[in-house]
């Protein structure tokens, strides 16, 4: 994967996860979430940062599935050629 198409991915992800943390954790307290890990206090802010990457990983797959769905044929057939005339 090139630099370019990586930056598409993960730039527009980074914003929407940001966005997507400020209104998730505007409606929810993140000391009220019922959390899998009962027995580990964490604050706020591990709360906080754990939610955002979260968001980020799902955007960022979000993100990426598109740039695989935006390939053009040329693409999509240079790479089955490629894959057939390497040796084995």
């Amino acid at each position: 994967m090139d630099a370019k198409r990586l930056i598409w991915i993960l730039w527009p992800s980074f914003v929407v996860a940001g966005v997507a943390e400020v209104l998730f954790f505007t409606v929810f307290d993140p000391k009220e979430l019922p959390l899998p890990w009962e027995g580990a206090s964490l604050s706020r802010l591990a709360i906080y940062s754990v939610g955002f990457f979260l968001f980020w990983i799902f955007a960022a797959a979000s993100s990426a599935f598109t740039c695989y769905l935006q390939r053009s044929a040329r693409e999509i057939n240079r790479a089955g050629k490629e894959n057939r005339h390497a040796a084995p």
